[in-house]
């Protein structure tokens, strides 16, 4: 008889959150998805979707080719190994997550029209799915290599396929996703004065298509890479050692306490999404109350889990402070991303106000509110970073990533729902559901772009804290003295500048890329109003292909420069003679500071500019159609690449250079 081992949750709780993925998506499918006009917006989109995401993936599997053969011979096979299927499970859980989204959206709307309830949890149910796949296949794939190999440093290859994947998945679908929906604002609700999602706009499948390739592959496979890579750091750290007064754990129990962790969360995520229930009323805020009631009760659980699994395992509560001080600040994060964000709130609605007076006092106001919004993210983490490195050293900044992420399945879901609802409102305006559907579908959009927004600001938390594990990891690797990381070190002080630009460079290509996709989308919609006549009387149909098709390519020609920069900048410093490993330390460092500022503010300003449209859109300050909602459609198009497409990659930017510079480590000593 085989003795179980502690070590066997972590299988046993992937295994289970996939096997729960395919009980909702059993369920989901089941709902009607409505009338045959529901039905064919839904397969338009589905069908749009998937030839992007195929394309994408062909250009992934030349790279994940090539990177595999240098890691073979750089590394060695098993990395290699390790990099090729952690770059698969990435696109595959990004590619279920759309396939179930797209699946989902009329369904979504037809479940609105019974009931506002209902609508949200088909649409929640959706996100579950997602966020089941990424926790269920990430924790799989680190504990079957751990099984095969027992060293962390091989599976460091897993995390730098996954986070490769990633940044493609994220900067390709931000930029396709971005394209469309600013070349349909831009001329549909600006030029034509026709409502959002109309189906008279030639770019509006365009626009509902990115929506699952920008917020649900590219952010999947962000929080796939971001949930891999914290585990991974504190595993490689604890190989290492770790003491606490004065007393060595012990090795194994270290580096496999990670994993339980993790496989903790994913039970207390599973539970947690029955206590997502709506009940009498259909206000935003009874909405936003249910989905808290998961989010909030999935901490809960996992905060008391986590205790009893601790002291079992190692008997130090120390990592337990550790562990609940990352859980406490990714809380607080998502609270702060959900105040500066939500038009409840006062500073949504001072955007919305500062509107009247046209659109650059709008987009001064939404730009300060997300500078000001970086404040208490960075007291959390902060905080966060202090407490653990305090009871645990290293390793306790590692696990406090893990806590903050142990509850990803729950979190994730909350954020997916977010890009279902958005398309579930399309799908109600495009097929004339009616007003009353209409509003409702409206409502859910508005909380699914909290959750998002949550979701970024929660994905930007927790890279900050994986970031510095994997930083803190290749210094341990590397064997650089406390001496040589001074700042006082010219060569320290060169790679704190490179770092802190490479960021900005990195905006400034990802935001470029968005601008020429959405010119080339404005003049192809610009051409279709002015040269097939009957479309503004609903007597043609536009061609909604050939948007798709520009986006696509534009996504596809712009993604590889942000993405080779990612990963040649840290190779190129690191070999440099006179730069080297120590200069590498102050790059990383440099990106991690200023790429953390960055996308706080870039993720939160977008954010808080689309909800305080939607502020205006429910009728107040003139409605729809006043020069107020103009200026505020302005805004909001300005943040639609901050926050979907520079903003969230910048959090995988910081953790690639961290994961390329500690997995080529051979190469710099």
């Amino acid at each position: 008889m085989v003795e179980f081992e502690p070590v066997m949750l972590a299988p046993i709780a992937g295994a289970l959150a996939l096997a729960f993925a395919g009980y909702l998506t059993f369920k989901i499918l089941r709902q009607s998805p409505g009338t045959p006009q529901m039905r064919e917006l839904s397969g338009t989109i589905y069908r749009g979707a998937m030839i992007f995401l195929n394309k994408e993936y062909l250009v992934m599997v030349v790279y994940a080719v090539i990177v595999a053969i240098i890691l073979a011979l750089v590394v060695n096979y098993q990395t290699a190994t390790a990099f090729t299927v952690g770059a698969f499970f990435s696109a595959l859980a990004g590619n279920v997550g759309v396939r179930v989204a797209t699946k989902s959206n009329a369904r979504t709307a037809a479940a609105a029209k019974r009931s506002i309830g209902r609508g949200l949890m088909v649409g929640f149910s959706s996100g579950a799915v997602m966020g089941m796949c990424v926790v269920g296949l990430g924790i799989l794939g680190v504990s079957i290599f751990y099984y095969l190999f027992g060293d962390p440093q091989i599976i460091v290859g897993f995390g730098f396929g996954a986070s490769s994947i990633a940044l493609f998945a994220r900067v390709g679908g931000g930029i396709y996703t971005k394209s469309a929906d600013m070349g349909a604002d831009l001329v549909g609700k600006i030029e034509a004065r026709i409502p959002e999602d109309d189906p008279r706009n030639p770019a509006v499948i365009a626009d509902n298509v990115g929506d699952n390739v920008g917020d649900v592959a590219g952010m999947g496979a962000d929080l796939f890479e971001s949930y891999v890579g914290s585990i991974i750091a504190a595993m490689v750290i604890g190989f290492t050692g770790v003491t606490i007064g004065g007393v060595a754990l012990g090795q194994t129990d270290v580096v496999v306490l990670p994993m339980l962790l993790a496989a903790t969360g994913i039970f207390c995520s599973i539970v947690a999404t029955f206590f997502v229930r709506v009940g009498k009323g259909a206000g935003i805020k009874t909405l936003h109350a249910a989905l808290n009631k998961g989010v909030f009760g999935s901490a809960i659980l996992m905060a008391i889990a986590s205790f009893f699994l601790i002291w079992y395992t190692v008997g130090y509560l120390e990592i337990f402070y550790a562990m609940l001080a990352g859980l406490i600040a990714g809380i607080v994060i998502g609270l702060s991303a959900e105040y500066y964000t939500e038009n409840r709130f006062s500073p949504v609605q001072s955007i919305a106000y500062s509107s009247q007076t046209g659109p650059a006092t709008n987009i001064i106001s939404g730009f300060s509110v997300g500078m000001i919004s970086t404040l208490v993210p960075i007291i959390a983490i902060g905080a966060a970073i202090l407490l653990a490195h305090h009871f645990v050293g290293l390793y306790g900044i590692a696990i406090a990533a893990v806590g903050m992420l142990s509850t990803l399945g729950m979190t994730l879901a909350a954020d997916t729902y977010g890009p279902v609802a958005d398309n579930a409102a399309g799908i109600a305006e495009m097929s004339g559901m009616g007003q009353t559907v209409r509003k409702r579908a409206e409502r859910l959009d508005a909380v699914g772009n909290t959750t998002a927004a949550i979701g970024k600001g929660f994905a930007i938390g927790s890279a900050a804290l994986t970031a510095l594990a994997l930083f803190a990891a290749y210094i341990q690797r590397v064997g650089i003295t406390p001496e040589k990381l001074s700042i006082t070190n010219p060569p320290v002080i060169a790679g704190l500048f490179i770092g802190g630009m490479l960021t900005f460079l990195f905006c400034a290509l990802t935001m470029r890329a968005v601008g020429r996709g959405a010119s080339l989308v404005v003049s192809e919609v610009r051409r279709q109003f002015r040269t097939i006549p009957g479309i503004m009387e609903r007597k043609a149909k536009p061609d909604y292909d050939k948007c798709i098709s520009i986006s696509t390519s534009a996504a596809l020609r712009n993604m590889a420069p942000p993405a080779a920069l990612a990963i040649v900048t840290p190779i190129a410093v690191g070999l440099i003679p006179f730069l080297g490993p120590e200069a590498l330390g102050g790059m990383l460092a440099g990106a991690i500071v200023t790429g953390l500022l960055l996308a706080i503010t870039l993720a939160n300003a977008g954010g808080a500019w689309d909800n305080a449209k939607k502020y205006i859109e429910e009728g107040r300050l003139g409605g729809k159609g006043s020069e107020t909602h103009a200026a505020s459609v302005i805004g909001d198009t300005v943040g639609d690449p901050f926050k979907d497409t520079s903003g969230p990659s910048l959090n995988i930017l910081i953790k690639l250079m961290s994961m390329a510079a500690l997995l080529f480590v051979p190469l710099f000593i």
